[in-house]
């Protein structure tokens, strides 16, 4: 395989060697284990890997180190206790330090060229009964029949290129989990500011033994000062609490982490970043088909896989680590940069469960990161929704009889409704998740039985036994005319219409009841309660009470006008309809009538009070549950209402459809026509009274002007010089003058000449 970067050309000299394959994860995929044919074939990357040895002037690497373990008379520290030969193979657990290095040549045991596998090494030191820690790197395994608490100065740090994870075998005193080390340690860190419970421990395996056998909450891990004995635990570890700066530096402290703590693995996203690829893995698979495949790889491994890439190091090659940004604030460059490649890290895990119970379904969230947002009911995010802030585990309910969370009941006895998880608190991101939650009932035909006692004694025993088979109620909601025959798909407002609630089985044993009808606009904005939760009307003006049909006590019927909201031509109704045996009993309701005046009327809106007998005994489960119907229909305003979506129903209302020639069709009402008629008449004969008042006045005022020039003698020069005192040749007056120059004027006689 050609190379193509000089730092990872060690890196990948084991890769590009491989040769046969293994399956030691036990999962889909192969990884091509490599097996140089010589001890020289190995040198070059023992070389590279090497980390300088505490006493050593040169770099050596894990497979030859220069350190010959503690001085004399040196005490070994209070740390994990080693496995003897009387330790319980289940109780046998790894802890890991990643960037470090351990250096014992004298304690050497064996050197493992060519393991690409981290549990390949693990395995190897379990199955060796001298082996108590291991050196690994990617392409290589060093075996120890020492370890770092024995010679406490052979660790250090691991240098440039790669990074080295130190693994120490111990006998622990709880039996670990089955998955391939049990905890990672940190030197010189802790996590802050999520202790649940402090207690001291006499040494660092006590402490990590104490988390193990946590029962009151889930230990992911603990902080052991060294100094002071004192054990801190926690719930939450540096993943579920990433990017909050609580993993700091702290000296004399161990971090703890617990690798065998459950995370959610169900539903899983990673996050790509581009640019960079880990040095050092634990995990290298070869002829891996897809990055799917990869990422599959990643989701079931035996530890909790964080990263994975694909494709970067050789041609269908997988890499997976339990490392990710979040867990390499302590190592000192682990990535090698690489502007074509990609890792891909773990962002979050959710888990999901419907909890469905008798009158509702909760859906409960657990994730593997602490979550700050909100979930909510698709279609529903202002009023079903539950606000999370800094938590695992969270949930929404849903109850069935609450109109506001939208659950959709499809068939019989299974409801089902989407679930958003959304991380901002205004608005959706390419981050948020969808689910859909069902709950599923059964509800098909229960047996009842019913057996008589005569009252005789001895060994006559009751011979009748009848058995009968009782359908659950299947219960309609339709909108139709007022006569309740014909389903409207549309209306008009203003139209007389009904709601009908009918039991489709028209045999069966069961009555209905309707209660807390809501009608609802198609955007989820308005809402109108049209029976309250006693079976009432709220508002007889727009819809009256529920009575039963004359052709079926099976049926329900409400008449109301139709009606619609501003917002949306759509009004949704919604009901909850109960069954009862053997007959529901309507309550009393008062609405005010035309006059004002308050009347009862009765209503089927309230379940049958329930007698209890002792001869019969039956089991309908059925009849106790609220049904939620759920029904829209299109009402258009009387301008521009679109005759197409009434589907044949012009005869049975007043408007009147007209086509010319083939053409779209005309809406014209009858109504509007009559009103627009008489404003029209009226109209016509507000303007003829208004010119004959015009034609008149007019008439009038020439009458007058020839009047006053036959009683005039002034001439026309006269009246422009400003002359008004001539005399009249009649002898009229001086006031009779006046009189008429002033309606002379007045009909504008001076201004025609």
């Amino acid at each position: 395989m050609a190379v193509r970067f000089s730092t990872v050309a060690v890196l990948l000299l084991v890769v590009a060697g491989a040769q046969g394959a293994t399956d030691p994860m036990r999962t889909k995929g192969r990884q091509e284990s490599a097996t140089p044919t010589s001890t020289a074939a190995s040198a070059p990357a023992a070389a590279t890997t090497a980390a300088p040895a505490p006493a050593a002037s040169a770099s050596t690497g894990p497979s030859a180190p220069t350190s010959a373990g503690p001085s004399a008379g040196e005490e070994p520290p209070s740390g994990l206790s080693a496995p003897d030969g009387d330790c319980d193979p289940d109780n046998i657990g790894f802890e890991l330090i990643t960037g470090y290095v351990f250096s014992a040549p004298n304690d050497l045991l064996d050197s493992l060229p060519g393991t690409l596998m981290l549990t390949d090494c693990l395995e190897a030191c379990q199955g060796n009964d001298s082996c108590q820690a291991v050196n690994y790197e990617t392409g290589l395994c060093v075996l120890f029949s020492s370890n770092a608490d024995t010679y406490p100065g052979a660790l250090s740090r691991s240098q440039f290129p790669v990074f080295t994870i130190y693994a120490q075998k111990s006998c622990l005193g709880v039996k670990p989990c089955e998955r391939a080390w049990c905890f990672d340690r940190v030197q010189g860190y802790q996590l802050s500011g999520f202790t649940r419970k402090q207690t001291p421990a006499a040494s660092r395996q006590e402490c990590l033994e104490l988390c193990l056998g946590e029962r009151e909450f889930p230990c992911r891990s603990a902080n052991y000062h060294n100094n002071t004995g004192e054990c801190s635990l926690s719930d939450m570890d540096r993943l579920t609490v990433a990017g909050s700066g609580a993993f700091r530096p702290a000296q004399d402290t161990d971090y703890l982490e617990n690798n065998c703590v459950e995370e959610p693995v169900k539903l899983c996203e990673f996050r790509k970043v581009a640019g960079r690829i880990l040095k050092t893995v634990d995990s290298v698979y070869q002829e891996v088909g897809s990055a799917d495949e990869c990422r599959e790889l990643c989701l079931n491994s035996p530890y909790r896989c964080h990263s994975y890439d694909y494709g970067d190091t050789g041609e269908l090659v997988c890499r997976l680590s339990h490392h990710s940004r979040a867990t390499l604030a302590d190592i000192q460059d682990p990535y090698l940069d690489v502007p074509e490649a990609s890792t891909y890290e773990l962002s979050a895990c959710y888990n999901v469960s419907v909890d469905c119970r008798s009158g509702d379904m909760v859906a409960r969230i657990k994730t593997s990161k602490l979550f700050s947002g909100k979930i909510y009911a698709k279609g529903s995010p202002n009023s079903c929704v539950q606000d999370v802030q800094g938590s695992l585990d969270f949930e929404l309910r849903m109850a069935y009889d609450d109109v506001e969370c939208n659950v959709k009941h499809q068939g019989l006895g299974r409801y089902l409704n989407d679930v958003v998880i959304q991380h901002h608190d205004t608005i959706v991101t390419s981050s948020d998740l969808g689910l859909a939650v069902t709950c599923q009932y059964d509800l098909t035909n229960k047996s009842v039985s019913n057996e008589v006692d005569l009252g005789v004694r001895g060994e006559v025993r009751p011979v009748l036994t009848e058995e009968v088979n009782v359908d659950s109620p299947n219960v309609a909601m339709k909108i139709t005319d007022r006569r309740g025959s014909e389903v409207l798909p549309a209306a008009e407002v203003g139209d007389p219409l009904a709601l009908r609630f009918e039991i489709l089985d028209r045999h069966s044993p069961y009555e209905i009841f309707v209660r807390e009808l809501v009608a609802m606009d198609g955007v989820d904005s308005s809402e109108i309660v049209l029976i309250d939760s006693n079976g009432c009307p709220t508002d007889h003006f727009i819809m009256g009470p529920l009575y039963k049909s004359v052709e079926s006590g099976k049926v329900l019927l409400s008449y109301f006008d139709a009606f619609k909201f501003p917002s949306s031509e759509v009004v949704q109704f919604r009901a909850l309809v109960t069954p009862c045996l053997p007959a529901c009993e309507p309550v009393q309701c008062d609405t005010e009538d035309s006059s004002g005046e308050l009347r009862s009327v009765q209503s089927f809106g309230r379940r049958r009070r329930r007698r209890s007998t002792s001869s019969t005994a039956v089991s309908s489960p059925s009849a106790r549950e609220d049904l939620l119907l759920v029904q829209s229909i299109r009402i258009m305003d009387k301008f521009g209402f679109d005759p197409s979506k009434l589907a044949g129903n012009a005869s049975e209302s007043s408007t009147v459809f007209v086509s010319e020639d083939g053409s779209a069709a005309v809406c014209v009402n009858l109504a509007g026509v009559v009103v627009a008629g008489i404003v029209f008449l009226a109209a016509q004969l507000a303007v003829i009274a208004v010119w004959t008042c015009v034609w008149q006045r007019r008439r009038g005022s020439k009458q007058r002007h020839l009047d006053a020039m036959d009683g005039m003698s002034v001439s026309v020069p006269s009246m422009h010089s400003g002359h008004a005192g001539s005399h009249s040749s009649h002898g009229s007056s001086h006031v009779s003058r006046t009189d008429s120059l002033c309606k002379l004027y007045d009909t504008g006689y001076a201004r025609r000449f």
